[in-house]
Parts: structure tokens; C-alpha cells; sequence
């Protein structure tokens, strides 16, 4: 199996690489080719930072066709924070920004008022536990139970079309927050699995373990 790791100049690199590692894989590449995704049996695209920095990097390196590709073909993808964000239609952070549209729906800012009139603390930092939205079994989140934690850091958030595509939730402070989300072979974890000890290098392994639907 190879896995190819994203290199658009946005994302914790050589700790997704080594995360990947852990978890059982051996043909790891982290390339800035977006040919070389052709070649890939798992794609996994990182990121940290801007929405729209993130897109133009993918657009400049010339990354967005080739990830289309890629996905139509059945393979599967993990995007993972800011990678997982930019597989939406679109988000409002700074503005409106086109995303690659795998997974319908638009990226949005926490909500920062509470429900008691406090403002709520943004961006969010932390450990938090998964909470499901819908069946576990099958998909990156397989074998963990309800509560499971991992590492979160952001002030945006995935709100997917179809709820069908929300994988599971959080709550910050009082507000369900997207955790991850699913359509056929495209995953995305807001969460960062490299940075979620053990849990995180289960979900990884999960990662790795999904079959092909082409």
C-alpha cells in the first residue's frame, strides 16, 4: 500500500508522516507532486492555517484536479483539520472562499455567543471527546467508544448539507461543534489524529484499513 501525504506548504508534515508510520504503514510519501497521487492507493491531505491560503496553495501547486481525480476513482482520502475543511463547498472565513466540493455544505465560525450571553472562548484548544452523529462501524472512527478524546484546535467548523455526511460532534462549552465527517471514500477529521496519542494512531490505522470503492 502507498500512502501519500500532501505537501501544499500548510500542514504539520513530519508529524502526520511519522503518525503514519506508527500506525503500520511502510511506502510513505510526502510530495508536492500532485502526479504522484495517481500512483496512490491512500491520500492524505493535511493542513493548518486559512481557508483561503490553503486553497490557493492546493490551486498553485496544482493539486485540485489531481485530488478529484483521485477521489473518482474510489480511493480514499483523509483530510485532516484545515484539509478537512477544504473538502466542502465553500467557507466564510475572511471571506467567501471555493473549496474542492467533494463533500457538500460550507465552512463556518464557532458560534461565540453562548446561550446565556457570555462569549464563548475561540479559538478551541484541547482535548474533547467524539460523540457519534452516525454509525462508527466501517469508517475511520471504527472500534472507539463514545467519549473517545483527541486534540482539537481551531475556530472554524464543517456544517455538512446532509447530516447523513456529519461522522460525529463535539461540544465546546455548550455548543455541538463538527468533530468528523464521511461521504463514500472522502473522511475529514477537524481533529489532529497525529496529535491524539494512541486514539489517534487507532483512527489512522482505520485510515489505512478502508477498502477501495472503485
Amino acid at each position: 500500500m502507498k500512502v501519500v501525504i500532501i505537501d501544499y506548504g500548510m500542514g504539520n508534515l513530519f508529524s502526520v508522516r511519522r503518525a503514519v508510520e506508527v500506525s503500520g504503514a511502510t511506502d510513505i510519501e510526502v510530495s508536492a507532486d500532485p502526479s504522484r497521487l495517481a500512483h496512490a492507493d491512500r491520500v492524505i491531505l493535511p493542513g493548518v492555517g486559512a481557508f483561503a491560503d490553503g486553497m490557493a496553495g492546493l490551486t498553485r501547486a496544482g493539486f485540485v484536479p489531481a485530488i478529484r481525480d483521485y477521489v473518482a476513482h474510489g480511493r480514499p482520502l483523509l483530510g485532516i483539520c484545515l484539509g478537512m475543511q477544504m473538502l466542502l463547498d465553500q467557507s466564510d472565513e475572511f471571506g467567501d472562499t471555493a473549496g474542492l466540493g467533494l463533500i457538500p455544505g460550507h465552512v463556518r465560525a464557532i458560534d461565540r455567543d453562548t446561550d446565556d450571553g457570555k462569549r464563548r472562548k475561540l479559538p478551541s484548544i484541547g482535548w474533547a471527546g467524539l460523540q457519534p452523529e452516525a454509525a462508527w462501524q466501517g469508517t475511520i472512527l471504527a472500534g472507539l467508544t463514545p467519549g473517545a478524546a483527541v486534540y482539537f484546535l481551531h475556530s472554524f467548523h464543517a456544517v455538512p448539507s446532509d447530516h447523513a455526511d456529519l461522522l460525529a460532534s463535539y461540544d465546546h462549552l455548550g455548543t455541538k461543534v463538527t468533530a468528523a465527517i464521511r461521504r463514500g471514500n472522502v473522511t475529514g477529521a477537524q481533529f489532529h489524529p497525529e496529535k491524539s496519542g494512541p486514539v489517534g494512531l487507532g483512527i489512522i490505522a482505520a485510515f489505512l484499513a478502508q477498502t477501495s470503492t472503485a
